[in-house]
């Protein structure tokens, strides 16, 4: 199986859901990329190492440094109408998902940045455990 997450920056969601996958999904062939790619956050990688999964290695790419192509499922986790989700013309054999996810770069404000980081990386987890048992 060749699973691909996409969000708009792949700094969090879609690197986050990387690093999940490969945990969870260890024989298949997994990868994230973005739209808009913005470099990796620090804080996704910081609220990941608190279960134990080190994403530090993993970088921040565009689809086009993807094989999108050979895709077998592609997941989107896009949060809303603003944020600019993939649109891109897939392969008849793949798979298309998309799982609304808020991206926590946009709910900094709160008083403690990583709480809607651990907020998005729990929902991604829950969502990939669901998804990995059908």
């Amino acid at each position: 199986m060749h699973l691909l997450f996409v969000c708009t920056g792949n700094a969090a969601r879609s690197q986050m859901a990387e690093g999940w996958a490969r945990h969870l999904a260890p024989a298949a062939l997994i990868e994230s990329g973005g739209t808009h790619p913005a470099g990796l956050s620090s804080r996704a990688v910081a609220v990941m190492a608190e279960v134990g999964i080190d994403i530090s290695a993993q970088s921040s790419k565009s689809l086009e440094e993807t094989a999108w192509r050979n895709a077998d499922i592609v997941i989107t986790l896009c949060g809303s109408a603003r944020e600019n989700c993939v649109a891109l013309l897939w392969s008849s054999h793949t798979r298309r998902k998309h799982w609304r996810i808020t991206d926590p770069v946009s709910g900094m404000a709160n008083d403690n940045p990583l709480i809607p980081f651990r907020m998005a990386r729990d929902d991604i987890h829950a969502r990939l455990e669901e998804f990995l048992k059908a």
